[in-house]
């Protein structure tokens, strides 16, 4: 049974890197259930619609009547329009759903947050839940992803500390060929960026050694991935297991590594803004992803990433139990968007990718 699933969340992710359609500024939209009824539910998310419209799909076979409208955006741009409807008391979205979850802790914090709780919302762990406003409802690791074809085996970074050797020497074949996410672009990039910077004594390190190989910065991990598929880079930085493990399925010159000194483990938060017109209906799929079917559709579409329950790895390419960080919801990650704090990172980061 975990076989059958897994393999049908690659074909899902696989569908996402054949069209090769990317989370962008620009709004994408996709209306799932009955094309005519005045029940809409609209979810604004920073996950690709081929991801979760099968999970959406999942969802309204128990909801009849109900239609959902889909839009998807990237995470800088989400945060934004939420936050305007907001302080405008507009009733722009019933389900928000992001990456960004340093984003949605200061949406909650602004009090753009309705209330829930159910017995399905008190099971989940502390770090998942907070303040019965904001919901964990996926797990998926960040990875380093290098081509198998042109990545020597002894190279094959299995944590922080070898990436740095790889970096280090003088005329080293890596230079201008590891790439990460541009934190200014991507909300998610700036989360890992800014947990790594908490996390490890070797975060200094590893953003000297990018500046100096010449690392490249840039936007969304399908163009990332792709990247690496092609050649252009020969490994990234920080990537989502869940995006890697769909290319890997199209594409076997993917490898992934779970860095072993330590793995970030996201999970995308869920918010029912205040202003919500559909409320129950809102909490009705909230409930659904936090049950035995929700999370086996999740567990499908590779959101709750099966990286993260085996001990023996994927073809034995460094995937062992390894120290996880899930980025749990609390207000220290509101620190990450004080407006100081974020531009003394962001300046640092400048400095480290000056850009053309």
């Amino acid at each position: 049974m975990k076989l059958v699933t897994f393999l049908k969340g690659l074909a899902v992710l696989a569908a996402l890197f054949t069209t090769g359609r990317a989370v962008s500024a620009q709004e994408l939209v996709e209306v799932f259930g009955p094309q005519i009824t005045n029940r809409v539910l609209v979810l604004r998310s920073t996950t690709d619609i081929a991801v979760f419209g099968p999970v959406v799909e999942t969802f309204l076979r128990t909801q009849p009547g109900l239609q959902v409208r889909y839009e998807q955006w990237g995470s800088n741009e989400l945060y934004r329009l939420t936050r305007r409807d907001c302080r405008d008391g507009v009733a722009g979205a019933d389900i928000v759903i992001s990456s960004g979850v340093h984003q949605m802790v200061q949406l909650v914090n602004e009090a753009c947050a309705a209330s829930y709780r159910s017995r399905l919302t008190e099971r989940l762990p502390e770090a998942l839940r907070w303040r019965d406003e904001l919901w964990g409802i996926t797990r998926e690791p960040a990875v380093i992803v290098y081509n198998r074809e042109l990545v020597p085996a002894e190279d094959i970074p299995q944590s922080r500390f070898d990436l740095l050797d790889l970096l280090r020497p003088d005329g080293t074949p890596y230079a201008g060929r590891v790439a990460t996410y541009d934190i200014e672009q991507s909300g998610l990039g700036y989360l890992f960026a800014f947990a790594d910077a908490q996390e490890a004594t070797t975060f200094g390190a590893l953003q000297e050694s990018f500046g100096r190989s010449q690392a490249v910065s840039t936007c969304c991990s399908v163009d990332i991935i792709k990247g690496v598929a092609e050649g252009r880079y020969l490994i990234a930085y920080n990537v989502l297991g869940s995006y890697a493990q769909g290319y890997q399925l199209k594409d076997k010159r993917i490898g992934i590594v779970l860095p072993s000194d330590y793995t970030l483990v996201l999970s995308r938060t869920f918010m029912i803004p205040k202003q919500a017109d559909h409320k129950a209906e809102a909490e009705a799929f909230l409930d659904f992803l936090l049950s035995s079917e929700g999370t086996l559709a999740l567990r499908t579409a590779l959101l709750i990433s099966p990286l993260l329950e085996t001990e023996e790895g994927n073809e034995g390419e460094g995937l062992s139990s390894t120290a996880l960080r899930p980025i749990g919801l609390s207000p220290a990650l509101m620190v990450a968007l004080d407006e100081l704090t974020r531009e003394t990172f962001l300046r640092r980061w400048r400095s480290t990718f000056p850009g053309p």
